[in-house]
């Protein structure tokens, strides 16, 4: 594959990704959450494995392998049951309404590009141009953490931080060590089992998943 015609294609995707960033952020439905961080791990798993075809490095498709394992199969369905075994169908509620998060995404986005800029210019990886993304994607996950009042809206956004973490070691240095990739889709599989028990228990304790309950009994203590 031609260097600069595959530097378009993961520009491309990377442009998918920033906009399912985004896509979280406005998304009030929780299926809709799920939706929107399965193509956002779809066109993750499609640029890691468009790295390893450019550059020849054949872990990048176990990597690309992995992530859609896991980020588009094995997690949107273990959030689903728990959803659905929860009983939580209703609205995303926020604490900062839509247009504000969205300016502050944007002024996060200007903020990354502006930081990337000079290690764009002295890079020489065909990745150089997603560096930018890659932090956004990280910025806006951290963003949806902090402006989602339930607890399973707030663990996608960390989903999709460890999404902008990937795409970043992708991006800077076409990936981590097998070992290490293998080690950490474990961890987090593993992770997503330990938040099923513990919003299992939060529902038992406070009887919702709010976040505000908590904090209710941290004031009357």
């Amino acid at each position: 594959m031609d260097v600069n015609f595959a530097a378009q294609i993961n520009g491309i995707l990377a442009a998918l990704i920033l906009l399912t960033s985004f896509g979280l952020l406005v998304q009030k439905r929780v299926y809709g959450l799920l939706h929107i961080f399965a193509w956002q791990g779809l066109f993750l798993s499609i640029s890691t494995a468009v790295v390893g075809y450019s550059t020849g490095l054949h872990h990048l498709y176990i990597s690309a392998l992995l992530t859609l394992a896991l980020k588009v199969f094995a997690l949107p369905y273990i959030l689903y049951v728990l959803i659905h075994k929860l009983h939580i169908h209703k609205e995303v509620e926020d604490m900062v309404n839509v247009p504000t998060t969205m300016l502050i995404g944007i002024a996060l986005v200007i903020f990354s590009y502006d930081l990337m800029s000079p290690v764009r210019e002295l890079s020489s990886l065909v990745t150089r141009s997603t560096l930018a993304v890659a932090l956004s994607t990280v910025m806006l996950g951290l963003l949806m953490m902090i402006t989602r009042k339930k607890a399973i809206t707030q663990i996608v956004g960390f989903l999709s931080l460890e999404n902008g973490l990937f795409f970043a070691a992708t991006s800077a240095t076409y990936g981590m060590p097998l070992v290490v990739e293998l080690g950490v889709a474990l961890d987090i599989l593993i992770a997503a089992f330990i938040f099923g028990i513990f919003f299992f228990q939060i529902r038992t304790t406070f009887d919702s998943l709010d976040l505000k309950e908590m904090e209710k009994l941290k004031e009357e203590e």
